[in-house]
């Protein structure tokens, strides 16, 4: 049925920011019969790509995996989903993207193999799709990350995120060393409690950025839904978008990153 409840959605994100769970089992709940066509399934396994039916309608899936490297982006991965992001766009199939990326993975071995270039390719995929595009975030959406998964500014057409999804510039323990490091390295020198100021500030920064309220208030998150309801949402949102009409500038193609 094209409103089907997954009661088992709203307890599916562990309460620990850090650990995993099966995106392979959000999709199963939301899509048609449960069935999914993954494509490229042992490459980047960090991130799925694949065929599945909302509603009778055909559909391009792009979701990030928690289960693997915590669902980051690489090289292989960007690679992947905007090859993915291209052929749906060429055939005129929508996309939905579900988002649970902690930003993407450092490292000299990414930087020698060009993350930033890839990365660039995922980005200018998404950007270029005159497809409908309907993007859901689960949980984690931090920083550049956020940006090439099919975020608002990338004329992404329905943005919602669950009440459980953190959009930010990066996690709380991060932040918090970057802004307070002057002030903890004080403190420590001090003989003051440093774990304590750095739980307090952690909390503070956590209660005030990590949630999709923020993002949802400049307009970057068209609405913040119940888990359980995602696939109604996500149907009557193909609905709406069947009718999409977008047209690129006047010229022959763009200039990808190559």
């Amino acid at each position: 049925p094209l409103d089907r409840v997954e009661d088992s959605l709203n307890e599916i994100i562990p309460d620990s920011p850090n650990k995993a769970y099966d995106m392979y089992e959000v999709i199963g709940a939301i899509v048609d019969k449960g069935e999914f066509l993954e494509v490229h399934r042992d490459f980047a396994r960090n991130l799925i790509v694949g065929f599945a039916r909302f509603n009778g309608q055909s559909v391009g899936i792009v979701a990030n995996q928690p289960c693997q490297m915590a669902g980051v982006l690489d090289c292989n991965a960007s690679r992947k989903g905007a090859r993915f992001v291209r052929f749906c766009d060429a055939f005129n199939i929508p996309i939905v993207s579900l988002v649970d990326v902690p930003g993407f993975l450092p490292g000299t071995g990414q930087e020698y193999n060009a993350v930033i270039l890839h990365g660039a390719q995922l980005l200018y995929a998404y950007g270029e799709a005159t497809v409908p595009k309907i993007t859901i975030t689960l949980r984690k959406s931090y920083g550049g990350s956020h940006i090439v998964m099919g975020c608002k500014q990338l004329r992404a057409d329905l943005n919602f995120a669950w009440p459980s999804s953190e959009i930010a510039v990066m996690g709380a323990s991060g932040a918090v060393a970057v802004l307070c490091g002057k002030e903890a390295k004080a403190k420590k020198e001090a003989g003051e409690d440093v774990k304590a100021f750095l739980a307090e500030k952690e909390q503070e920064y956590t209660d005030k950025f990590a949630n999709p309220y923020q993002a949802a208030q400049y307009g970057y998150i068209d609405d913040v839904i119940e888990p359980r309801n995602t696939r109604f949402r996500i149907c009557r949102g193909l609905a709406q978008l069947a009718t999409k009409r977008q047209s690129l500038p006047a010229k022959k193609h763009g200039c990808m990153p190559m």
